[in-house]
């Protein structure tokens, strides 16, 4: 890195809704599923709960559930979490569904496409030199560090590539701070 004075620029990567899924449906075969706004379904026999997040087919608008517990006592629910999955709160939504468990138990990925925005201050890029950037994620949304810079800068991703010193690995997705500094052009 340079001793030079820099910019600090901030840029922030927030959710701004809720990721489709790759679900394969039973009825058409189509491998996308929404939650639309997010709704539970909660059983109880009054000993025993199920909880499952409701999620609908984009093709066919089919209903499916994603099974969140099975069969748990009620006494081992904390009772204002047991209220908040009835009332279908949307927070807990969207906990529930970026848990890297419950896409595991459950067999679906998460498919991030449209489903962020890059809030980035415009970089000036013919002031001074270096600049370095500290990229934050309000959300746990993984993007490749390499195309998010390339976008942010508004250039190529090999001429970003050719600009930027970073400590991180840029070709593998994070979602996860990091930082970089862009180099002036040679």
């Amino acid at each position: 890195m340079s001793s030079q004075p820099h910019i600090v620029l901030p840029w922030f990567v927030r959710r701004t809704r809720l990721p489709l899924l790759s679900l394969r449906c039973v009825d058409c075969g189509s491998e996308s599923a929404t939650t639309g706004e997010g709704r539970f379904r909660v059983n109880s026999n009054g000993k025993l709960v199920d909880v499952w997040l409701l999620v609908r087919c984009t093709s066919c608008d089919r209903t499916g559930k994603l099974t969140v517990h099975h069969r748990v006592p009620v006494g081992s629910f904390d009772p204002a979490e047991l209220h908040r999955y009835r009332v279908n709160d949307r927070e807990l939504v969207a906990s529930t569904l970026l848990d890297p468990l419950l896409a595991r138990r459950n067999r679906f990925a998460l498919d991030w496409t449209g489903a962020w925005l890059l809030h980035a201050p415009p970089a000036r890029l013919d002031e001074a030199w270096p600049v370095q950037v500290e990229v934050v994620f309000d959300d746990p949304v993984p993007v490749r560090p390499d195309r998010l810079i390339a976008h942010g800068l508004g250039l190529s991703r090999n001429a970003a590539l050719r600009r930027i010193k970073s400590d991180s690995p840029l070709r593998r997705p994070t979602s996860t701070g990091f930082t970089f500094t862009v180099m002036p052009e040679d």
